[in-house]
């Protein structure tokens, strides 16, 4: 067993190629932790165009992948509505809070965390979380989704230049897992993003403010 930890804290709808590379990267020197975020509204997570696939399909996404290596699925980089309270940084107690429950299944004394995102990495050293440092990804969730989207509201669901382009982009297991969840993304193919960005990391519109 590896003596020290990474914690990827990630939104990983889908989970992408490029996610799968780093990952194993990681593994290679540290025991993995992976903690999808989670959006929730009196106890029921809410999904979004932009984050369209909920914690047990992402689950299911990383397992698919990764279920013969030490890697360890969390639930509990969750953010409970309404979601202002967590400002601002450093002040709220209800980010510390989050912090501490990021943690609490941590094993390993020594630990870093990851992201591809500048403003995120500001984040997690402001909060002692060690952030090693990245680069963004050649391959976001965001061109995949799209992709996806685009598929669902093409006259020909089954067109081979759409689906190649984002079966490209995801590991073959976790493709599958799309096309099992298709409903999914039938759902949210037509509707607008209701999410908005603050400090860099975007939230559901619904439970900003309130719960």
């Amino acid at each position: 067993m590896k003596n020290s930890a990474v914690i990827l804290l990630a939104h990983l709808n889908p989970l992408t190629n490029a996610h799968e590379e780093i990952i194993l990267s990681l593994s290679k020197h540290h025991n993995v932790y992976v903690l999808p975020v989670i959006f929730l509204k009196n106890g029921k997570e809410i999904t979004t165009r932009s984050f369209p696939f909920p914690y047990h399909v992402r689950k299911a996404m990383i397992e698919s992948i990764f279920d013969d290596m030490n890697i360890v699925v969390l639930p509990n980089y969750s953010f409970e509505s309404p979601f202002i309270k967590y400002f601002p940084p450093l002040i709220s107690p209800f980010s510390w809070a989050l912090r501490k429950k990021i943690l609490e299944n941590v094993k390993e004394n020594r630990f870093i965390s990851y992201t591809g995102d500048a403003v995120e990495r500001l984040m997690l050293r402001v909060y002692l979380m060690h952030p090693t440092q990245a680069k963004r990804l050649d391959i976001s969730a965001s061109n995949v989704k799209e992709a996806l989207y685009r598929q669902a509201t093409t006259n020909n669901s089954s067109n081979y230049k759409l689906r190649h382009n984002w079966e490209d982009m995801v590991p073959s297991k976790v493709a599958s897992i799309i096309k099992d969840n298709w409903i999914i993304i039938e759902r949210f193919a037509n509707c607008a993003d209701h999410t908005i960005k603050i400090m860099g990391m975007k939230f559901p519109r619904e439970g900003l403010c309130s719960s």
